[in-house]
């Protein structure tokens, strides 16, 4: 099955990039108000998958001419380039994987990852392009990376208990429970 081949190592495998110029690598190393990483670990790891995957699918842009390709012939394949009929199981991979990711982080939160993973766009500028309030982005990305690395299984997927039992709070101690005797006696 495609879904069973090895994943390839996020920035050790994808030729030609700069760990630099990645704004995720920025948040990774710099520190917020109490020392630590304005993102961690898992959210950078899960951020770099990403960005690894869009890169083995070919959905990043490219900035240079591709000097890999043959001139197609007459009789050549009939799709655009990049089209189904030259993708390769691993590049098909790739683009379930992304598909997949993207699917489980939903379409609010899965923009902010392909500007800032694939694009490599930096906060400031996605935050003019959806016209987002300063500082605003930080806080988006920061949910999206951790949506992104529960599904990658970096993170543990709390439980619908213990969301539960953070959110629901009462007033009653104890015993509180009322009980149905008192109108029960009357009707009978």
């Amino acid at each position: 099955m495609i879904d069973d081949l090895p994943h390839q190592p996020p920035s050790a495998s994808v030729p030609g990039l700069n760990p630099a110029e990645s704004p995720l690598a920025w948040l990774h190393r710099r520190l917020d108000r109490d020392g630590r990483p304005m993102i961690d670990d898992a959210q950078f790891g899960a951020g770099e998958r990403l960005r690894a995957d869009l890169w083995f699918a070919g959905l990043t842009p490219r900035t240079t001419q591709s000097w890999s390709g043959v001139p197609h012939t007459r009789g050549a394949a009939r799709s655009a380039p990049g089209g189904s009929a030259s993708l390769t199981d691993a590049r098909l991979a790739a683009r379930q994987r992304v598909n997949r990711a993207l699917e489980a982080v939903g379409p609010e939160l899965g923009d902010i990852l392909i500007d800032v993973c694939g694009h490599l766009r930096g906060l400031e500028e996605v935050e003019q392009e959806h016209a987002w309030p300063k500082r605003s982005a930080k806080l988006i990305l920061h949910k999206a990376l951790t949506a992104l690395a529960r599904h990658y299984g970096m993170l543990p997927s709390p439980g619908a208990e213990a969301m539960l039992d953070r959110s629901i709070r009462h007033w009653g101690g104890e015993g509180y429970r009322p009980t149905l005797d008192r109108w029960s006696r009357r009707q009978t």
